[in-house]
């Protein structure tokens, strides 16, 4: 199938495993899925340390599950990456701990305060799910169904993340005041969750007329900002003066992109900020203190079957 034809027969689900794909739609599928996969496993890595911190038996609890699904989603999108046939699941593993693998801007800093969870929890989620939502209807048919369990289960992460900020909304001054705080700090990363501006971004024009993306990066950021700039008045944060954001005739919000800090997210987008390398140094040292249990299981796997499986993350 030629790359025109591609095009003309693009649409929800499309296309799957059995199709004669072109190298260009393969490699910007694979492009795409990958740093979707990457982002589940360093947002796991960021929010990992609050199992421990958590206030509450029952926090400890749900901050557990939140993690186990993050590495799970990111697994279920290393399957469906690999099965475009560019990349290993292992390859991609790989290039996440060398610092070859990109993901999130908003998974480049660090996270050291309770009152920072809500931020991830409710708003990053909550942009993840805007963008996630449109993802099931995408062409390439194995991240499509990988989405519908990942949306399914990225809405119980909202919820959790909603009554975390609930709490700290409605508890003591000092918590309210950190919690504005958080939010301050936070702000510009989550409205740049969605990535640069249309008029720089690199990939979109393609991944539209193959059916890989079915909003552009302003459409999603407007989208999201209506939807919660609301939201965050309504647990009494106040918005930031900058970046502004501005209300249309119509009630829905831009943000005044000069506002905010490009030279800063493209530093990070490349894995270049203090912070990146940081987070990329957990995930490399993770991977290699179970380099030996991948190891076993691989000779033992050759042992009893002559064939070595995928390495666990």
């Amino acid at each position: 199938m030629d790359l025109e034809t591609v095009k003309d027969r693009a649409g929800p689900r499309a296309f799957s495993p059995k199709h004669d794909l072109p190298e260009e739609y393969r490699k910007a599928a694979t492009r795409m899925i990958q740093f979707h996969a990457n982002s589940e496993i360093m947002g796991a890595y960021l929010e990992r340390p609050f199992i421990r911190q958590a206030p509450s038996l029952d926090r400890k609890l749900a901050f557990s599950a939140k993690v186990q699904d993050e590495i799970g989603h990111g697994q279920l999108l290393y399957r469906a990456a690999e099965s475009l046939g560019i990349k290993t699941r292992d390859e991609m593993l790989d290039e996440l701990a060398n610092g070859e693998g990109k993901f999130l801007n908003c998974f480049h800093y660090p996270m050291e305060s309770w009152t920072e969870t809500p931020m991830i929890g409710f708003f990053v989620d909550g942009a993840a799910m805007r963008r996630q939502a449109t993802l099931k209807k995408v062409s390439w048919e194995p991240y499509a169904h990988a989405m519908d369990k990942i949306c399914f289960e990225e809405g119980f992460h909202v919820k959790h993340g909603e009554d975390i900020l609930r709490e700290l909304a409605t508890g003591s001054r000092k918590e309210q005041e950190m919690l504005q705080e958080a939010f301050d700090e936070w702000w510009p990363r989550i409205i740049q969750f969605f990535g640069p501006t249309d008029d720089k971004s690199t990939h979109h024009d393609f991944s539209s007329e193959v059916g890989l993306k079915l909003m552009s990066n302003d459409e999603l950021r407007s989208a999201f900002l209506t939807a919660y700039v609301p939201k965050a008045k309504k647990y009494g944060l106040e918005i930031p003066d900058e970046p502004r954001i501005e209300k249309r005739d119509d009630g829905t919000y831009k943000v005044v992109e000069d506002d905010l800090d490009w030279d800063e997210f493209f530093t990070i987008a490349k894995n270049n900020s203090a912070g990146s390398k940081e987070q990329i140094g957990k995930r490399h040292d993770t991977q290699e203190a179970v380099e030996w249990v991948r190891s076993v299981l691989d000779e033992n796997e050759r042992t009893t079957t002559g064939t070595a499986p995928q390495a666990a993350d």
